[in-house]
């Protein structure tokens, strides 16, 4: 989606998207991993829960978001108090283990991001429509050092009863998208509520080659 539906969307606190506890395949399928205590980056973050379960781990979690609304109360909820700089034209906020960058992914550069060891997509890759999602996993690619991990989650439901976003994604996409630098483990599929209508969660352990 263009970056004003998602403004407006923090905005106006329509929400939905966001969920009230850890996601549960992150919980489950984390560990396939096998990935040491160091710097994860959970790409179109929000103020997901998930990057405080990883957080707990010992992970330090770096975030990418573009909505400042969506980082302040992230922090705000932690009742920390963020350092403010500004890095390679994004907004850094940076407290107790956490670093949020408030700006636009696909322009992100190393410089500004830094090394991290891990990939968390819970909710990046399905709100994108078909023609960014090319671009997104272009984005990661380039990003992501030789053996660096990465849980996707993604959903699949009935288009005749539910609008995205969150789009629908299903393997064969994960395989077009990843599949000539990426090592791909499909881990599966279960039943899961999108929008509050039955749906499918898929997971993915990617490796970068």
């Amino acid at each position: 989606m263009e970056a004003n539906f998602w403004q407006q969307r923090w905005a106006s606190n329509q929400i939905g998207f966001h969920e009230a506890d850890y996601h549960p395949q992150l919980l489950a399928h984390w560990p396939a991993l096998g990935t040491p205590v160091d710097r994860v980056l959970v790409p179109l973050c929000g103020k997901s829960l998930d990057m405080v379960w990883l957080r707990e781990r010992g992970h330090e979690v770096v975030g990418v978001e573009l909505s400042d609304i969506a980082v302040r109360a992230f922090f705000a909820e932690r009742n920390l108090t963020p350092t403010v700089l500004q890095r390679d034209g994004y907004e850094v906020f940076a407290a107790d283990g956490y670093t949020l960058l408030c700006g636009d992914f696909f322009a992100l550069t190393t410089a500004a991001l830094g090394a991290f060891a891990a990939i968390y997509d819970r909710a990046a890759l399905i709100a994108l429509p078909p023609d960014m999602r090319r671009d997104y996993a272009a984005t990661l690619t380039r990003l992501a050092a030789p053996g660096t991990p990465m849980l996707t989650i993604t959903v699949e439901y009935d288009t005749s009863v539910l609008t995205p976003p969150p789009f629908p994604v299903a393997g064969e996409e994960i395989e077009s998208l990843y599949a000539k630098e990426w090592r791909i483990e499909d881990r599966g599929r279960v039943h899961a509520q999108v929008k509050g209508q039955a749906g499918i969660e898929g997971v993915f352990v990617l490796r970068r080659v």
